[in-house]
């Protein structure tokens, strides 16, 4: 049996296609900078060379398109038709109250997806144009959405409810959903592997890619999380701006003459990283403007990232009531040794946490452990795997597994 896995995000596309039997990896894929100067599509076949295609990516249909072709190519591919694949398995980021667990994709659900796009605008729109590609081109093959919000349907009420007028909630369900919930997990559960597996664990886990977000896991469950009704929420991250005062969002309509729409669209795709910054929502590009120009903007965005980030370990060390460890994952945490260096520095008086220098710098692809002997909590840098805990729900629910 082989899945492919479909993982949509604001700006990239990775896809992986997975021989179930034994859970190995036949291929890989990564899509970057869609709609960026600079479009890539990257595979690796394990014994091949890497197939790289430069080219203008300018949305997730065209993605979509490129990557299937490359599955079948006869040099590059690894299959000889799409007929080879079992199952699809599609990360969709928001099912609103609707799907607390993963569901055969049908009209109605494919619906529902489009439905929750006011929730997830950068989100869901990609995902359904990723169902719809793979449907049109694949019609035979039953596919499944798992979505992002389920990790996090663990919360008490008192942590997803906003202090709003309670029908609000009743008759609109606006209530905290999070997102990277199928990281999350399996980061997590990483993590307590990690630790020897014990019964009870502290986890806060970091996913800090394009979009980020943090939860805190306690004994294997998500109890908090910093993503809310919508992946606007949390800390900042690439072009969105998180969470800041509701307030300015009137101010601004009338200052700029703009809609709520309009603004809420500067929120979401010129704040952030980007809007701090001037140069880019990619952490790679302002990271090189940093120590290869000492751009002023840059250090500027580094320094309130890494702030708000650390201001939400704290609050999760206070909910959990302690920690046993901190895990970084996702393009930017897995990757950024700067950032990851500056949000633990501005934890580590607080909580006696500290890395290992050396440790930190190393880049690799697997597990590890970066912080120093005498810090009091140890940290994690964990590769997140969302394809694999994709693929394991989708065999599940097919009963194909």
């Amino acid at each position: 049996m082989k899945t492919l896995v479909i993982n949509c995000g604001s700006s990239s596309l990775k896809y992986q296609l997975i021989d179930m039997a034994t859970e190995d990896c036949m291929v890989q894929g990564l899509v970057e900078r869609i709609g960026i100067e600079g479009s890539i599509l990257t595979q690796k076949v394990e014994g091949k060379d890497k197939y790289v295609i430069n080219s203008d990516i300018k949305d997730h249909k065209e993605a979509i398109r490129l990557v299937l072709e490359a599955l079948v190519d006869p040099v590059h591919g690894v299959i000889k038709s799409m007929d080879e694949i079992s199952a699809v398995g599609h990360r969709v980021v928001h099912g609103g109250e609707k799907y607390s667990d993963s569901v055969l994709i049908n009209d109605e659900v494919l619906q529902s997806i489009k439905d929750c796009i006011v929730l997830a605008p950068l989100h869901n729109p990609p995902n359904v144009i990723g169902i719809e590609a793979c449907k049109e081109l694949m019609p035979n093959t039953p596919m499944v959405a798992v979505f992002d919000t389920a990790f996090h349907q663990t919360l008490d009420r008192e942590r997803y409810l906003y202090p709003l007028p309670l029908e609000y909630y009743t008759d609109y369900k606006i209530r905290k959903y999070g997102a990277h919930g199928t990281s999350h997990k399996y980061v997590s559960e990483q993590v307590i592997k990690e630790l020897g597996n014990p019964k009870h664990s502290r986890i806060i886990v970091c996913h800090l890619g394009n979009g980020a977000s943090l939860s805190a896991v306690l004994d294997g469950k998500c109890i908090d999380t910093s993503m809310g009704f919508t992946p606007l929420a949390g800390v900042m991250m690439g072009s969105r701006c998180g969470t800041i005062d509701p307030s300015i969002m009137p101010y601004l309509c009338k200052k700029l003459n703009k809609t709520p729409d309009e603004v809420l669209d500067i929120y979401n795709k010129k704040s952030g990283m980007l809007g701090i910054s001037g140069i880019s929502s990619d952490s790679r590009d302002i990271e090189n403007a940093l120590f290869n120009e000492g751009d002023e903007r840059a250090l500027l965005t580094g320094l309130l990232y890494s702030r708000i980030v650390s201001k939400y370990i704290g609050q999760y060390f206070v909910e959990l009531g302690g920690l046993d460890a901190i895990a970084f994952t996702a393009g930017v945490g897995e990757n950024a040794a700067y950032l990851r260096r500056l949000i633990i520095d501005d934890c580590s008086r607080a909580l006696g946490v500290f890395l290992n220098e050396e440790s930190n710098a190393i880049r690799s692809d697997e597990n590890r452990l970066i912080s120093h002997q005498f810090s009091k909590i140890d940290v994690f840098v964990i590769p997140t795997n969302e394809e694999v805990e994709i693929a394991r729900d989708t065999m599940k629910l097919l009963h194909l597994g």
